[in-house]
């Protein structure tokens, strides 16, 4: 395969084998949520890889630009597709035996139009409805009444059923965060004003805690701290945005039904036992795994990790805070998941990572604080909530470090004379 290509002035030369595997790859690492630090490591080490040391690679959220070298001009691939997490994974395979020289570039590619274009494990609306057990999961350990628990059950189907609506009508997507806040919140506050349960916004924060935007918030500043200022930005205005609109929907639903600021406040019914907590999680996880179709055969090592650093995260965060906790249990994903990577036959890190990342940061991100803003205690609950970001957002970057230390290699004894 050819590293090097002349020159190419808009688009009447053809495109050099390399630089389009690359662009491929690229477009389906970004379409996988990858922080765009992440897509540009891969891409230059793959590059180096396959004969191209030179290569340079700018990405974005939405494309990346690629040049082979500094003598001719980059092409620029638009991101138009997201890929399911088992995609996601399928690719960092692919690039893992790249990299390793298990593969050339013709092999790769059709192996990679054969993800793109693999079904589905499950139906898309069984993805959907894990917004049930991922709402019912988080209720256990933020709010464990009887009461609060059913509420989220019912407002978990209400959010799978707007989050199926939204994909069959995609014009709709830029409402759901609204409608969900405003629906769900509807419903909570309703029950609460009659009488019927109490420490209501515990209970919508963990029905909608699979539609916010923790992990979106979280990227961006990994981003930004490693350097990647413009996708970085980005994110964290999109995530912004889409928090402010669930907001917005939980204050109109409170100012429909008449319900008074105080009802806001961050109030905890009873304090679930650790037997509760595991329920809870375990729970939780299994609806995420679901919802984000997750390669069966890593689902058992996906939660090791995710209970290690579970772990971590609430005694921690029982004893420091949010924040320090968020931080260890991002550290501590990170930590395990390349324990079990440099098992034979473990799966990639990113592959173990990431399912964890996203307990992680539901558990620390602090919406709970945020939400507080309508209470009055704006400063203290924005000081709150972008502390307990920061912390994740530090523990990822130290993962990431973490997961390029090299497999350790046990050398044989030497014997002496």
């Amino acid at each position: 395969m050819s590293s090097k290509s002349p020159p190419v002035r808009g688009n009447e030369a053809p495109t050099d084998p390399l630089r389009r595997l690359l662009l491929d790859l690229g477009e389906a690492l970004l379409g996988g949520g990858l922080p765009v630090h992440d897509v540009e490591e891969e891409l230059r080490a793959l590059g180096r890889a396959l004969g191209a040391p030179g290569v340079q690679v700018a990405a974005l959220t939405n494309g990346l630009f690629i040049t082979l070298d500094t003598t001719e001009a980059s092409s620029f691939r638009p991101v138009d597709t997201a890929l399911r997490f088992e995609q996601t994974a399928d690719v960092l395979h692919l690039v893992h035996r790249l990299r390793a020289g298990e593969l050339d570039g013709p092999r790769a590619r059709a192996e990679l139009d054969a993800i793109r274009r693999a079904p589905a494990r499950w139906p898309a609306w069984v993805a959907d409805l894990a917004a049930l057990p991922v709402g019912v999961g988080v209720c256990l350990f933020l709010q464990p009444a009887t009461a609060n628990v059913l509420a989220a059950g019912a407002g978990s189907l209400i959010v799978a059923g707007l989050t199926v609506l939204a994909r069959r009508l995609p014009r709709l997507r830029p409402l759901l965060p609204v409608t969900a806040g405003f629906l769900v919140a509807l419903l909570v506050l309703s029950l609460a004003r009659a009488g019927l349960l109490d420490g209501p916004l515990r209970t919508i924060v963990a029905t909608l805690a699979i539609l916010l935007p923790g992990g979106l918030l979280v990227t961006g500043l990994s981003e930004i701290a490693a350097g990647a200022s413009s996708a970085g930005t980005a994110r964290l205005v999109s995530g912004s945005v889409q928090l402010a609109l669930f907001l917005a929907g939980v204050a109109a639903a409170a100012t429909a039904i008449g319900m008074p600021a105080s009802a806001l406040a961050n109030i905890q019914v009873a304090k679930p036992s650790w037997w509760v907590i595991g329920i809870g999680l375990a729970i939780a996880v299994a609806g995420v795994v679901v919802n984000v179709h997750t390669p069966p055969s890593a689902i058992p090592w996906i939660l090791v990790v995710i209970a290690v650093s579970v772990t971590v995260q609430v005694v921690v965060g029982s004893v420091h805070g949010a924040a320090i906790g968020g931080l260890a249990g991002a550290v501590s994903a990170a930590v395990a998941a390349t324990v079990v990577h440099w098992l034979p036959g473990g799966p990639l890190w990113q592959v173990l990572y990431l399912p964890a990342f996203w307990i992680v940061v539901p558990g620390s991100f602090g919406l709970l604080n945020t939400a507080q803003i309508e209470v009055g205690n704006g400063a203290q609950a924005v000081l709150a909530a972008v502390s307990a970001v920061f912390g994740v957002s530090i523990g990822t970057l130290i993962g990431s470090v973490i997961s390029r230390i090299p497999r350790p290699t046990l050398a044989a004894p030497q014997l002496r004379a």
